[in-house]
């Protein structure tokens, strides 16, 4: 640990626990999403496709302060979950909240262009032979967007480790409990002795987005490989 310090650790740590937990609680509601807005006809379906990408749209504080609005203590949501232990307001979990919502739409995007890519037909076909629409998606529709899903996966996580509006208004930025990469790199350029370790913050963050993107090709070709041998 003697590169770096243990603020910077405990920052490290808490972005690569929020990323994951965002991403990874995501990935349901997010293939659901981009398969009812790749698949479906439904009424209301622009508005919620507009809501989908809204945080990609809107200022990252305005996201923050309507989930704080939201998901606060007095908020209409936060005030409900609060009688059942959950507090999103500055706690590390409104952080995972905060970064999954600004990478939901990201996550999405690749997931339904994964799915408008496969040929309507194979799904048509294993329905005629009797499957069921859940699992013509889990038998079909799914190994052949898994790819698709990767790539989702870590655009989120990439999002999640890179976001800092969002966070910084919804959970503040308190060392060791919702101080994320983002916020230790702004909190240590403040001070006129942190640029140092503000530096080693950005080679960690250069490191860490570069590992994913690598790792999720390689392991998006292996899936193809597996997909298009069976």
């Amino acid at each position: 640990m003697g590169w770096l310090g243990p603020q910077e650790w405990q920052a490290v740590a808490l972005s690569l626990r929020v990323s994951f937990w965002a991403t990874l609680l995501s990935l349901p509601l997010g293939i659901f999403t981009a398969y009812a807005l790749a698949r479906w006809r439904f009424p209301g379906k622009a508005v919620l496709n507009g809501l989908v990408h809204l945080p990609l749209i809107l200022p990252p504080v305005v996201t923050g302060y309507l989930l704080l609005l939201a998901f606060g203590t007095r908020g209409p949501v936060g005030a409900f979950l609060q009688d059942f232990g959950v507090v999103f307001a500055f706690r590390w979990t409104g952080a995972a909240l905060a970064a999954a919502v600004m990478g939901f739409p990201l996550l999405v995007r690749a997931i339904r262009l994964s799915i408008e890519s496969v040929d309507q037909g194979l799904e048509q076909a294993a329905a005629t032979l009797g499957a069921s629409r859940p699992w013509v998606f889990v038998t079909v529709t799914l190994p052949l967007i898994l790819p698709g899903i990767l790539a989702g996966a870590v655009l989120a996580f990439a999002k999640a480790m890179g976001e800092f509006g969002a966070t910084i208004t919804f959970v503040s930025n308190i060392p060791g409990q919702t101080q994320t990469l983002p916020s230790a790199i702004y909190a240590f350029l403040q001070s006129p002795d942190g640029e140092g370790a503000a530096m080693r913050l950005v080679v960690v963050s250069i490191v860490i987005a570069m590992g994913a993107l690598v790792l999720s090709e390689w392991l998006a070709r292996r899936i193809a490989r597996r997909v298009g041998g069976a």
